[in-house]
């Protein structure tokens, strides 16, 4: 962050924003704010729109806490506003941004890495919906948001294709289903916290991510010490190859029934939730550190150049 004269460094906090994640991102925003209060920051909260830079030159902050949530806050647009205006931020930067928002760049670097995917392709909406574009079990998903908004699953054996909605995006990413348990990692600056074990009734949707009770997460996860080890390996592999930077949460899907071979990375995500029922906040709890101090440690970590 710098060094600072005031006694409580300001915080301009962004949060909320125009993409389709904006409610988790004022939960995320709200938690944060009153974790860096209680930590004895000043706070600013900014709702992020089209004035963004004119309300952070007013503000003036020491840093900036980027808790925003998908398409322009996480994806490298407020990241480049906020190196022009050379004020520190939390999280990744403009290209490690980019790359992660987009999910088939994600898989490429991954590949080039040496970390285990599976086949996937983009594909227009209307071929989509005309035909099957790979064999079933498939997933339909847009391939630059996230919070797994707007997913559709194709079961084996499926008949038809799926009837993506007409507000969904013209190009898709088509993504042979990954069979097996939900697994995922936060990796803390140099270092990967612990694996979580997410269980739910059924897909791991926008539902079952923010609705209380709508999963239920397994820190440490109940698998096997070779398993665990790896997917704390392969997620400071996805950190380090995509450049991110403070904290970031990669999952997997683990196939049990083929051991190692069973394990492949879905996504990184470079601002993972910061909710009450956010992953990345129990993976810190875990290993000892506070929300406050989670919170403290990204503001402490900020610099303008990510």
């Amino acid at each position: 962050m710098g060094s600072s004269s005031r006694a409580n460094p300001k915080v301009a906090l962004l949060m909320g924003g125009p993409s389709a994640e904006r409610e988790v991102s004022l939960s995320s925003g709200r938690e944060c704010a009153a974790a860096l209060r209680d930590e004895g920051f000043e706070v600013v909260c900014v709702d992020a729109g089209p004035d963004l830079a004119a309300r952070l030159i007013e503000i003036a902050p020491d840093a900036v806490f980027n808790a925003l949530h998908g398409r322009w806050g996480e994806d490298g647009c407020v990241q480049g506003v906020l190196e022009w205006l050379r004020l520190p931020y939390t999280h990744s930067g403009v290209l490690a941004s980019a790359l992660a928002m987009d999910k088939e760049k994600t898989k490429d670097v991954y590949r080039a890495a040496g970390l285990p995917v599976v086949d996937s392709v983009l594909a227009d909406k209307a071929a989509i919906r005309a035909a099957h574009v790979m064999d079933p079990p498939y997933v339909v998903k847009p391939y630059n948001e996230g919070s797994s908004v707007g997913v559709y699953i194709v079961p084996e054996g499926a008949n038809t294709p799926p009837a993506v909605a007409d507000d969904m995006p013209d190009t898709l990413m088509v993504e042979a289903y990954a069979p097996g348990r939900e697994l995922t990692v936060s990796v803390l600056g140099d270092n990967a916290l612990g694996v979580t074990e997410i269980l739910t009734d059924g897909w791991y949707d926008y539902e079952a991510k923010y609705a209380p009770g709508g999963s239920r997460h397994v820190c440490p996860a109940e698998i096997p010490d070779d398993i665990a080890e790896a997917c704390r390996d392969f997620a400071m592999r996805a950190h380090a190859a995509l450049g991110c930077r403070g904290l970031s949460r990669t999952d997997f899907r683990w196939d049990d029934a083929k051991g190692l071979a069973g394990l492949v990375l879905l996504e990184t995500n470079t601002q993972p939730g910061m909710t009450p029922t956010s992953l990345s906040p129990e993976h810190a709890a875990a290993c000892g550190l506070s929300f406050g101090a989670l919170c403290r440690w990204l503001v402490e970590d900020a610099s303008c150049e990510r």
